[in-house]
């Protein structure tokens, strides 16, 4: 699903709420801005029933060029990481 089938899937279903489409856009917009910039700062989300994001550092390590095959320093960095919640497992496993 892409953001923009994100905004239409809650145009359709909030339809009751009359929202404008600017209005559907800025609110996923700000959620997921706002969401990124919690894992920025390194801190931890859990949406019940969903599950969790959280950042994971990985150690530096030697990698390999896979076209010419030589070894290449990777850098330690830090990973989005995500856990699917007990509610979102049963739902995929049952289809």
């Amino acid at each position: 699903m892409t953001r923009s089938d994100l905004m239409a899937a809650l145009a359709l279903r909030l339809a009751h709420l009359q929202l404008d489409p600017d209005d559907t856009e800025q609110a996923v917009r700000l959620l997921l801005d706002h969401l990124a910039q919690s894992l920025t700062e390194g801190r931890r989300i859990e949406i019940r029933g969903f599950g969790s994001f959280s950042v994971h550092k990985r150690p530096p390590r030697q990698g390999r060029n896979p076209r010419l095959g030589t070894q290449v320093a990777v850098p330690a960095k830090w990973v989005p990481h995500f856990k699917p919640g007990k509610i979102l497992r049963a739902v995929v496993d049952a289809t």
